[in-house]
């Protein structure tokens, strides 16, 4: 059984206070009944997540983030020695002071990576993100898809965990739809910096990438308004990047290559899908 993650186990014998269950090495572990989710039945599969604090947790219900893993979590309590965050068990997540980088209060949300401190036995968080993510051997190139975590807004851009190991940048200039700080979102790769940052967009690169993703979020918005949209190559770039979450030029490029394959319509106050589009 992985500790600090999801484990899959079966559920060997139930009893009024809970479930014996069988890991991989035929090794029981009790669930309780308050930490449920269930019922569950004897022979059923179930997944479970352990943690130390300082002795063995078992749980039926999923962490926000678990072990070695960054979460966007919310400050739920404070006190002189750090504050509690909640990942989403009964049990709150502890971060040190030593581990804040900045002032929070309660109700405030902050990026925190799980760690076992080998000395207390315990799982707690840290804000130190620079401690827990890589700037070298990244195995990372222009174009690679990947999973962004949102989590910090910056005169330049915006701040992301990249695979739960790396650290990189929207630049201003490439965010042409809404961020949600904390909600995670699929990227690109731009480029992979000499000190180890990562510059990233979030549309894929190339022109047949954009295309081909600009021209389904296009079909997919004429398609919700009946088979007419309202803007077209001639709009405003604002109304363009507020309706769409593209930019003009990407606009242009995907209207225009949806009129070659005879999807759409050219009208003076928009598009319209053709009768084959429809089909």
């Amino acid at each position: 059984m992985k500790e600090g993650k999801v484990n899959k186990l079966k559920v060997a014998e139930v009893s009024d206070k809970g479930y014996y269950l069988l890991d991989a090495g035929d090794k029981t572990v009790f669930l309780p009944q308050e930490s449920n989710t269930g019922p569950f039945v004897k022979g059923q599969e179930v997944e479970v997540f352990n943690y130390t604090n300082p002795k063995l947790v078992l749980t039926a219900k999923t962490p926000n983030a678990t072990l070695e893993e960054f979460g966007f979590l919310k400050v739920t309590r404070m006190s002189d020695q750090g504050v509690w965050v909640d990942w989403g068990l009964e049990e709150e997540l502890f971060v040190p002071d030593e581990e804040l980088i900045q002032d929070l209060v309660v109700g405030d949300y902050c990026l925190v990576f799980v760690y076992k401190d080998e000395a207390t036995n315990k799982f707690l968080g840290s804000q130190r993100v620079d401690d827990f993510v890589f700037f070298d051997e990244i195995d990372l190139k222009k174009e690679d898809q990947v999973n962004l975590l949102p989590y910090r807004e910056t005169p330049l851009g915006v701040n992301a965990i990249v695979n739960n190991l790396h650290k990189g940048l929207i630049f201003r200039s490439d965010i042409h739809k809404p961020i949600s700080i904390g909600e995670k979102i699929k990227g690109y790769v731009k480029q992979v910096r000499e000190d180890g940052n990562i510059d990233l967009v979030l549309e894929p690169i190339g022109y047949r990438g954009s295309i081909s993703s600009a021209t389904q979020t296009i079909l997919n918005r004429i398609h919700d308004e009946g088979g007419y949209m309202g803007i077209n190559d001639k709009s405003d770039p604002f109304i363009i990047k507020e309706k769409l979450g593209m930019s003009k030029k990407a606009f242009k490029r995907a209207v225009g290559s949806l009129y070659k394959q005879k999807k759409i319509e050219f009208y003076q106050d928009g598009i319209r899908l053709t009768q084959e589009a429809k089909s």
